[in-house]
């Protein structure tokens, strides 16, 4: 079982849509916020790191259950977790928030594939990178 880790998000004006809650592409850009910090917050190995030894990671899957609206005066609580890691992939669950009464707005589960930068075909997870991840 892998940690369960968790950012904020501040929800912004160019977030709204004409319905007065966030649109729902946002909820994609709350995710990888919160991924990108929590790499080097959380795991200890920033997205700068994973490039200089040429790996990269790319979206190769994503379902969004969408539950309630958050609107602008809302803070977003991002929880995810690493559920499994397979060959090139990792499958990550999430879980955003409404920080205010902790009622999920959204959850889901992303696929992120390691790929080289350089021919940005699939490149098989090392076992020093999996360590990381299995906090």
């Amino acid at each position: 079982m892998y940690s369960v880790f968790e950012s904020q998000v501040t929800i912004r004006p160019d977030d709204i849509d004409m319905n007065n809650h966030v649109h729902y592409s946002k909820y994609l850009d709350y995710l990888l916020a919160a991924r990108f910090e929590q790499m080097t917050r959380d795991y200890g190995m920033s997205m700068h790191e994973f490039i200089k030894l040429d790996y990269s990671w790319v979206a190769s899957r994503a379902e969004i259950n969408f539950k309630r609206a958050l609107k602008l005066n809302d803070t977003a609580l991002v929880r995810t977790q690493v559920d499994e890691i397979s060959g090139a992939q990792v499958k990550v669950n999430f879980w955003i928030l409404r920080k205010e009464d902790s009622k999920i707005s959204a959850e889901g589960i992303v696929f992120y594939t390691m790929v080289s930068v350089n021919s940005g075909r699939p490149v098989r997870i090392p076992e020093e990178i999996i360590s990381k991840y299995a906090k």
